[in-house]
């Protein structure tokens, strides 16, 4: 039983140690061919994340693999430590995006977004200031609306087309505008001016590296597009929490068993 427990706790962090090395491969291959602030906004996570990662199951394998109990307690504390946060994060995340869904537009196939839908906390955080600049200029070097523009469709097609939530309101106006279609990412104010006196409306440019980048729609189309994702992030989370557990109460065992098999050895004059 002392060697199964052993066993299995640095196996496990056998592979959890590859996966920490694989996130500060990619953080420092990030560094060093960074091109755009998209990969900026990814590098320190990485290397936070695979740095961590890595020191804790080198402890942890260090300790099953040696049978030394003083690493195992910590290896052991700093996993309760982390299955604490990750049961915080999932709270969290549940709170954050419990608010906002889009709405269908009448005649079309796609959704559109509100800004004020979502919660306070997603927009003042993600929605505002240097954060939004970092995200919309992220979304304009990773062209978010190329594909979409590259569509030869017309009106008609384009009114049923099934729209990501970042292509509804960052790369076309809003349908209560009125704007005329022209093509995909390209739409002509009436003579009259727009339907409804919304900023966004006079938001929208022709500009290809403009477009709705701006507009309240285009970040309420990013915070959906957060929200789906990060619910994604919920499930992951909730299976990593189980497996955080499962590989606590594994090293649990092999510390009791060492402590166990190390007094039997005293007694019994084995090693």
């Amino acid at each position: 039983m002392v060697r199964i427990s052993n066993a299995v706790t640095g196996f496990m962090n056998i592979l959890s140690a590859i996966g920490g090395l694989l996130a500060l491969g990619a953080g420092f291959y990030l560094n060093a061919h960074q091109t755009s602030s998209c990969q900026e906004f990814l590098k320190v996570p990485l290397l936070v994340i695979g740095g961590t990662l890595f020191l804790v199951s080198l402890i942890g394998l260090i300790g099953s693999c040696a049978r030394i109990n003083f690493f195992l307690y910590i290896f052991l504390t700093l996993m309760f430590l982390l299955i604490l946060g990750m049961i915080g994060i999932t709270i969290f995340v549940f709170a954050v995006t419990n608010e906002g869904a889009g709405k269908v537009v009448s005649g079309t196939g796609y959704k559109e977004y509100r800004l004020g839908d979502y919660s306070d906390w997603l927009q003042n955080h993600l929605a505002k200031g240097k954060t939004w600049d970092q995200i919309r200029t992220c979304m304009i070097d990773a062209k978010a609306c190329q594909k979409l523009a590259a569509v030869p469709a017309n009106a008609e097609q384009f009114f049923k087309m099934n729209l990501t939530p970042i292509e509804s309101g960052c790369c076309k106006p809003p349908t209560s505008c009125g704007l005329e279609f022209k093509n995909a990412t390209f739409w002509a104010v009436p003579a009259s001016g727009p339907a409804i006196p919304d900023s966004d409306c006079t938001t929208w440019s022709n500009d290809q590296k403009k477009l709705c980048f701006d507009c309240e729609s285009c970040k309420a189309g990013f915070l959906a597009n957060i929200k789906s994702e990060w619910k994604m992030l919920l499930i992951i989370n909730i299976c990593a929490i189980v497996l955080a557990v499962a590989v606590y109460s594994i090293g649990c065992c092999a510390a009791r068993n060492n402590k166990e098999e190390k007094r039997y050895s005293r007694y019994y004059g084995y090693a």
